[in-house]
């Protein structure tokens, strides 16, 4: 490993081939005094930062513009579930709505971590492989003797709207708890997490465990209900320990029904859910007609869809919740935090692929291109355009 020191806060920026878990320590001069971390490097390009003896995260105490100049320390963004291959007509592509957002996290700079499990066959070893490519943090993958790697079977219909045959009994429904995972818990910004993942015990009483070892963070719930995988009760304990609930328009319908509410409408549904649960966002997606989304601070904003060539819609939605965290986290305003995620939506649904790379100049093209917008006509007046 080699390093040099960028800027007055002496941290170090580091060009390394290494293996996992290797770490050092820095000291950093602060106005308040002297706080002491350390960086774990957590695999080519990726390290972790952990204060001690601190009272606050590190990005609330560095300086932001230390933070440009020096290292690209980076808001650790956890996904716990399933990590699977689609096995689309075309061929297989790896995937799962978790490891999906977390990839997509990841490639915007925060540091997007899969936990998950993967049986060891041949399967596994290609996502494991696949998961390096992508740049992303393999430590809290766990490997499974006795259950094979999750697979779902992927159709799509004329409007390239997939529709899902999810293999049971799979590795991901037997991620186990262990020491490492819970020592990071209590230092991450944002877990998110669904109810494909709690349709095993297993799993289930793992994700209790690392929702309470992880008070700190954003809690974010991308609902997902796949067929025969989710329950009533598994749906209203994941809305107990959610901030932040994300869902489309058939499973905002689905959730009327199922807990008795009287709301008609995306506006209506929000401010209920909110006030019922105590959540403090609702994101509620239109596949290609943009979004709503509503804060418990009397926001509402809805940005339209964006016309494009759909060539595969499946993990659109993920790379929607990972962009509408990544600006959320950075302390956008819901319209930017709404719209920009609406992009990264809209760009995934033009690659085949869920995890297929965009690039953050990808994004800015797109941005730039004045598309055409498509529009919710009920949800017009809410929009910022």
């Amino acid at each position: 490993m080699s390093y040099v020191s960028s800027g007055s806060a002496g941290l170090p920026c580091y060009d390394y081939r290494v293996g996992i878990r290797e770490s050092l320590a820095s000291a950093v001069d602060l106005p308040s005094g002297r706080l002491r971390i350390t960086l774990s490097l957590q695999g080519p390009g990726r390290f972790a930062c952990r204060e001690v003896g601190a009272p606050k995260t590190f990005r609330q105490v560095m300086p932001e513009k230390t933070l440009r100049r020096g290292c690209a320390i980076q808001r650790t963004i956890l996904a716990f579930g399933e990590t699977l291959w689609d096995l689309f007509p075309t061929g297989a592509v790896l995937g799962g709505a978790p490891f999906n957002f977390a990839c997509r996290a990841n490639s915007l700079g925060d540091r997007g971590i899969i936990i998950s499990r993967l049986g060891r066959d041949k399967l596994g070893i290609r996502a494991l492989e696949t998961i390096s490519e992508l740049s992303m943090d393999p430590s809290f993958i766990q490997w499974d003797d006795k259950h094979p790697t999750g697979t779902v079977e992927v159709s799509l219909d004329d409007s390239h709207n997939p529709d899902y045959h999810i293999v049971p009994d799979v590795a991901y429904d037997f991620i186990e708890p262990y020491d490492e995972l819970f020592r990071l818990a209590p230092q991450v910004q944002c877990l998110c997490f669904g109810t494909l993942i709690q349709r095993s015990e297993t799993s289930r009483r793992t994700l209790a465990r690392l929702l309470a070892a992880a008070p700190g963070s954003v809690k974010v719930l991308d609902i997902n209900l796949r067929k025969d995988c989710y329950s009533d009760e598994t749906v209203r304990l994941s809305l107990q320990e959610a901030d932040i609930l994300k869902l489309n328009d058939d499973e905002m319908r689905l959730l009327q029904e199922m807990l008795g509410m009287s709301s008609s409408d995306a506006p209506a549904f929000s401010r209920e859910i909110m006030s019922s649960w105590s959540l403090s966002h609702c994101m509620v997606t239109f596949g290609s007609r943009g979004a709503f989304v509503a804060s418990n601070e009397r926001e509402a904003v809805y940005s339209p869809g964006y016309m494009v060539d759909v060539v595969d819609s499946c993990g659109s939605g993920d790379a929607f919740t990972a962009g509408f965290v990544h600006k959320l986290l950075a302390g956008a305003p819901l319209a930017e935090c709404t719209d920009f995620a609406n992009v990264m939506g809209a760009l995934v649904a033009t690659r085949e692929g869920a995890t297929a790379r965009i690039c953050l100049s990808d994004i800015s093209a797109f941005m730039e291109a004045g598309r055409e917008r498509l529009f919710e006509e009920e949800l017009r007046a809410y929009a910022a355009i």
